[in-house]
């Protein structure tokens, strides 16, 4: 098949690429920076150097696909002039557009946990409002949306604390169950679908593992030599606090807070639990803390 990838070798593309490349496709993988070409190449993809802002190229990309992976590159939080929720709907409207041009009629949308929900989930409002978008497109598109849970690498954002302060805390914790995943989880499941043709919409969750806070804690506290690691709970005012004095736009601040409370109240994981896969990933948080305790090393 022919298969464009977006996301660049990102955690989840390029294990995708790795894997659809070995099982025969002609894969395209898609990149904002040129410098990538030679790694797509060497991986035995082709390279679309372009913008997702630019819904020509993108159409001329998907043109001729049997099948196209569409995902949203992650914003920086730190910049006082991203509107969050605004760059998820212009993604949307350019893929849907992409799509509909160029006649695609597969596509994997890469979702979450928390898109089913219209209000209350925070951030996760814009994954819900693009794919409010592409299930606009003409019927005889078939779509998968893709929800992960909670994903591995967002711990490496909470080194800083353990070096400082000898806890992880937040505003969710302590005995809250949180659904983990990875990447390479993630990327088998798109793998999946990219492959397998289908009619309609279609939404799947993908999960490696469910772990308490404080289970989370100990893993990763044992691998760092800090077993007595704990995962405290904060007040929603506290966590939005800490994230506005490190400097992060006071409204993706108040959307990750009101998001991290869904998770804590159970709101965000109402139609995960009633729509579990049938098996979990292979990815297990003790696989993900050997590399956690790398980057906390180095850090």
């Amino acid at each position: 098949m022919k298969i464009i990838a977006t996301g660049s070798l990102g955690n989840i593309s390029r294990p995708l690429t790795e894997e659809l490349v070995q099982k025969g496709h002609a894969v395209t993988v898609v990149s904002s920076k040129p410098e990538k070409q030679k790694d797509i190449e060497a991986l035995g993809a082709a390279a679309a150097i372009g913008s997702l802002e630019d819904v020509e190229f993108l159409t001329e990309t998907f043109s001729g696909a049997d099948s196209v992976y569409c995902m949203v590159p992650p914003g920086d939080y730190f910049d006082h002039s991203l509107d969050l929720l605004a760059y998820y709907r212009r993604m949307g409207h350019n893929y849907a557009a992409a799509i509909e041009k160029s006649g695609v009629k597969q596509v994997v949308n890469l979702s979450t946990i928390g898109a089913d929900l219209e209000k209350g989930s925070g951030i996760l409002l814009g994954a819900h409002d693009l794919q409010q978008i592409l299930d606009k497109l003409p019927d005889d598109v078939a779509i998968a949306h893709i929800r992960p849970t909670s994903f591995h690498y967002n711990l490496y954002g909470y080194i800083d604390m353990i070096k400082k302060h000898g806890v992880i805390a937040a505003n969710y914790g302590a005995e809250d169950v949180i659904p983990w995943v990875s990447p390479i989880d993630i990327a088998t499941v798109v793998a999946q679908e990219l492959v397998t043709t289908r009619v309609g919409r279609k939404v799947r969750y993908v999960v490696s593992e469910e772990l308490t806070a404080n289970e989370t804690a100990r893993i990763l506290g044992e691998a760092i030599g800090k077993p007595d690691l704990r995962w405290i709970l904060t007040s929603d005012q506290e966590a939005l606090n800490g994230l506005q004095a490190i400097g992060m736009n006071k409204q993706i601040a108040a959307g990750l807070v009101e998001m991290y409370a869904s998770l804590h109240s159970g709101l965000l994981s109402e139609d995960f639990n009633r729509n579990k896969p049938a098996a979990p990933g292979k990815v297990k948080m003790t696989d993900f803390a050997k590399e956690f305790a790398a980057a906390f090393k180095n850090s």
